[in-house]
């Protein structure tokens, strides 16, 4: 089979040909080709000379590349005023975008409008914001939002959307918000495998912490709610080690699995003296580091959730990271905090990992507890629930006693979802 590189790709040489006379459609289609081939470099002045030009669909992909520092720079400012550009020329999913940057609320206000962009793009039937707010009612009380939350999947996963298909089907079978339809979660389920999509272990989660939203009319957004405090239990004051239950719904757990799977590899650990990852026996597990260019909404929502249970803004939080431990499985004693080397190397105006949370996502047969053993602490996982403890002592020197470790699985596998919060801001937005 003849090998094609970029310069003697036909169809790239006949968008280059269309491009050449500079009309944004031509700029926009070319570019556009140009990432998919992954060269984001030349997309990104492409995409920079439409947008220029009021293409709306080239002022959200610049937008987007501006904010991710893909192809070029980061620049978040820049990014959100082409964002803007792109939501005034009517641009279907600028204001989903807006809302998702809303939720750091950095360059944005997390306030009403937030709620009001997502509804606009829910009412457009845009997969990613009809999964987020189902997700949403999911997670609050009564029938009518059970029932839209269903809906709401069910609409996504007829748009394309497969996570919102596999939430779907486990809501059918265990009968959340309906009368329980085995032979209907079948036939959808049969539809994924045949698309090649792995089943998702089976969670069920008590129901999550009360929200300040239950008390709303039915069918309101109010994204606001995950910076609501979360009901901790303190086990240890020296290390400082917190239990925060049901602080994820089964959906949200489902979410991270689903997002997490393809991209699982095998974990690393910090090389002490270079900073630099590295594979080592006291860390078994395989891991994805959610990237923020693959990161949506309702991914931020849970993010938002976990960091403000934490006490901590999200923007502080490195990429969230999910975790699998199959039979046998562990992480043997470690701690969070960081060699100079590995800050030097990531963000260092962010310092040192200052706390971090840890959700469980998934009932493990036997084993996998996290031990802190200064402390005397041992949590068993429990669907839903988080792990909080500190890693930096009150003045910010690295404190020893945080050290602790996931120990193996006996039986089952253990899901686990881990957020690392430094002490400044990590994140553009």
């Amino acid at each position: 089979m003849p090998i094609t590189t970029i310069a003697s790709d036909p169809v790239l040489s006949n968008l280059r040909a269309a491009a050449a006379g500079g009309a944004p459609q031509a700029l926009f289609e070319l570019a556009a080709a140009l990432v998919v081939r992954r060269h984001p470099e030349e997309a990104f002045d492409l995409y920079r000379r439409a947008a220029e030009s009021g293409h709306s669909g080239a002022q959200f992909e610049h937008a987007r590349m501006l904010l991710l520092g893909v192809g070029g720079d980061a620049d978040p400012a820049r990014g959100l005023d082409r964002m803007l550009s792109a939501e005034r020329a009517g641009h279907a999913a600028a204001g989903y975008q807006l809302a998702l940057i809303g939720l750091g609320g950095v360059l944005l206000p997390l306030d009403a409008q937030v709620n009001q962009r997502m509804l606009a793009a829910v009412q457009a039937n845009y997969p990613p914001a009809v999964r987020a707010a189902a997700l949403h009612f999911g997670r609050r009380a009564g029938d009518t939002n059970q029932t839209l939350c269903l809906q709401l999947l069910e609409r996504a996963a007829q748009r394309g959307d497969v996570t919102a298909a596999q939430l779907l089907a486990q809501r059918l079978a265990l009968g959340e918000g309906c009368q329980a339809q085995p032979a209907a979660a079948d036939e959808l389920l049969a539809q994924l495998d045949r698309h090649g999509v792995p089943r998702l272990p089976m969670i069920r989660v008590d129901r999550a912490q009360p929200s300040a939203s239950d008390a709303l009319p039915p069918g309101t957004f109010a994204f606001e709610d995950a910076l609501q405090p979360a009901s901790a239990s303190v086990l240890s004051r020296q290390p400082r080690v917190a239990r925060v239950d049901g602080l994820l719904s089964a959906d949200e757990c489902r979410l991270l699995v689903a997002s997490a799977r393809p991209q699982l590899r095998r974990s690393n650990a910090v090389d002490p003296e270079s900073g630099l990852p590295i594979e080592v026996e006291v860390r078994t597990s395989s891991d994805a580091s959610l990237d923020p260019v693959l990161e949506d909404f309702a991914l931020r929502a849970v993010q938002l959730r976990m960091a403000s249970a934490a006490g901590m803004a999200m923007v502080n939080g490195e990429h969230l990271t999910v975790l699998r431990y199959e039979p046998g499985q562990q992480y043997r004693p470690h701690r969070d905090y960081v060699p100079p080397g590995a800050i030097e190397r990531d963000q260092p105006q962010a310092g040192n990992r200052q706390r971090t949370i840890c959700v469980y996502l998934n009932d493990v047969e036997a084993g996998g507890e996290t031990e802190f053993p200064v402390a005397g602490v041992r949590i068993a996982p429990r669907p839903g629930s988080a792990v909080v403890f500190d890693n930096l002592l009150a003045d910010g020197r690295p404190d020893p006693d945080s050290l602790h470790a996931g120990l193996p699985v006996l039986a089952g596998e253990k899901w686990l979802a881990t957020l690392w919060l430094r002490q400044r801001r990590y994140r553009g937005f």
